[in-house]
């Protein structure tokens, strides 16, 4: 049986926390890969920054309504998701951007675990984490090169 440590991406790109957003967008498009795992200087996982969340920033952002009621002006919508929407797209660092607290897996998930993930949670780049450091990323097209 395959498993993550089979058909995992080591020594992966990866980024600090303060890295320019643009600089990202660079590493994705120049590598043609979809996401990176944003570490920190021991090389703990932080989040993980995916195409998604920067395609997040050229959005159009839903304004919350309001209704008034005795006086009274009363948000119809979570002023906090509108808040996490608007940090995330006026991000100039990988840390405003990122996707925090990431769905990772280990070195010995099984490949139908992770296809499984992949598909039912939508997810095309999985942190492999070993011991609370970051040892690899499996990405859709490991999982796919398994087919051949």
């Amino acid at each position: 049986m395959l498993t993550a440590r089979d058909i995992m991406t080591t020594n992966p790109l990866t980024l600090e926390p303060g890295a320019d957003v643009s600089e990202a967008v660079r590493l994705m498009l120049e590598n043609k890969i979809n996401g990176l795992p944003v570490v920190d200087a021991s090389g703990r996982l932080q989040g993980i920054i995916c195409q998604s969340d920067l395609v997040a920033q050229q959005k159009k952002v839903a304004l919350p309504s309001f209704f008034t009621l005795l006086d009274g002006v009363f948000p119809v919508s979570a002023s906090e998701q509108l808040e996490r929407e608007v940090s995330k797209m006026t991000a100039l660092t990988v840390d405003k951007a990122m996707t925090v607290n990431p769905v990772s897996i280990q070195p010995d998930t099984p490949l139908e675990d992770i296809a499984t993930m992949m598909v039912e949670k939508k997810l095309y780049t999985l942190p492999v984490v070993e011991n609370n450091r970051l040892v690899g990323v499996v990405g859709k097209e490991d999982v796919l090169r398994t087919l051949f």
